[in-house]
């Protein structure tokens, strides 16, 4: 290489530094900021997941700070007291307190713990299913046969996690309005139900032989593949 072309390329090098460092300086901020908000971002999560796990820890030992106590009213009053931070945990609090209240006799109030959880929008739609459910069971034949059926009803559309369930207490109710072909279709249709658990399944095959009827059973690969025995007779 001549002297010359020597410092041609000395010459391109230095334009080249100094296009370098002409762009740092216009934008090497951006750069700096990114790896900020990067490491900032890491910190941040690190730092909500521990006061996640502390939140979840206190709520825990409050609620079994609650449960250790002797008295049932005492333990409704200290459920009551403990602040959720979640919807989720707001929910699991209000089904505590419900069984306490179901297990201190208060069956009335129980309903209306369960009721107002049924209808909080904040709280996930399974636990607000769940106690709409319950709270219909509870209140057993006091609620009217038609204000009982609708709300199964409602329970019993696609995609409701307790549809089946719901199934199976709107065919108690043809039983005890005394429709016994209709409990009769009803069960069956648990039966055949693609979704239905071995314990429904068994529990809808003795109803229908219970009510005089004759079961449609399933044949054994889906007997199979729902985990269950069927029984003949």
């Amino acid at each position: 290489m001549s002297s010359t072309d020597g410092f041609v390329e000395e010459v391109n090098e230095e334009v080249r530094r100094d296009r370098l460092y002409g762009l740092l300086r216009r934008y090497g901020w951006i750069a700096v900021l990114v790896i900020v908000a990067i490491v900032g971002g890491a910190a941040y999560s690190e730092y909500t997941k521990a006061q996640e796990r502390a939140r979840a820890e206190r709520l825990g030992d409050a609620m079994l700070g609650a449960l250790s106590m002797d008295d049932r009213a005492e333990r409704v009053s200290a459920l009551e007291a403990i602040e959720a931070s979640t919807p989720t945990s707001s929910a699991v609090l209000s089904m505590m307190k419900a069984t306490e209240q179901v297990e201190a006799g208060d069956t009335a109030a129980a309903v209306e713990t369960l009721n107002a959880l049924a209808i909080d929008g904040a709280v996930p739609q399974i636990y607000r299913q769940i106690a709409a459910f319950k709270a219909i069971t509870l209140q057993g034949r006091d609620l009217p046969v038609a204000e009982r059926r609708q709300a199964f009803e409602g329970l019993a559309q696609p995609g409701n996690v307790l549809r089946l369930l719901a199934e199976e207490q709107l065919a108690l109710i043809d039983i005890e309005t005394g429709d016994t072909a209709a409990a009769i279709a009803a069960y069956q249709a648990i039966v055949d139900d693609a979704e239905v658990s071995a314990d429904l399944q068994q529990r809808a095959l003795q109803v229908i032989v219970a009510l005089g009827g004759e079961p449609v059973v399933p044949n054994s690969a889906d007997l199979s593949q729902n985990g269950g025995v069927i029984q003949g007779n």
